[in-house]
């Protein structure tokens, strides 16, 4: 599976609907995906080979370390699983949209193995300044 990138603004309808950019339904087709709430800011979307790999982790975690089974439970609360329809449209539940402010439009991120959905503006909020320390990061990785 090759890894999503870009960002796509998308329109959601009056349904909760969004279509996914045609790029990260190239091949998904048929496929369902785990639309996830955990970090404030953004959902995640985890085609689903990338979210068995995860639910492998979360069975480990939980196994190792029992005192995690609250915290397990929370994240796996607050995961729904979508099947795009015919129109590659994906509906979002409305308390997903209320946990990161999302109104009419949603910014679609690639973010290698899953797809990130933030408030557009939010998203401008939090990644316009570079940090110092991350050119580095960038420099070893991509160098």
């Amino acid at each position: 599976m090759r890894g999503f990138l870009g960002a796509y603004l998308h329109q959601i309808d009056e349904k909760g609907r969004v279509a996914l950019p045609a790029p990260f339904r190239r091949d998904q087709a048929g496929a369902s995906f785990v639309l996830l709430h955990w970090y404030d800011h953004a959902l995640f979307l985890y085609p689903s080979q990338s979210w068995t790999e995860v639910e492998e982790r979360l069975r480990e975690l939980r196994r190792r370390r029992p005192d995690s089974r609250l915290e397990v439970a929370r994240l796996t609360a607050n995961a729904v699983e979508v099947v795009p329809d015919k129109q590659g449209r994906i509906l979002i539940p409305e308390r997903l949209k209320q946990a990161i402010k999302l109104d009419t439009e949603v910014l679609i991120v690639g973010a290698l193995d899953r797809i990130e959905l933030w408030n557009p503006k939010t998203f401008e909020e939090i990644t316009s300044g570079i940090r110092p320390e991350m050119g580095e990061f960038v420099r070893q990785i991509l160098a």
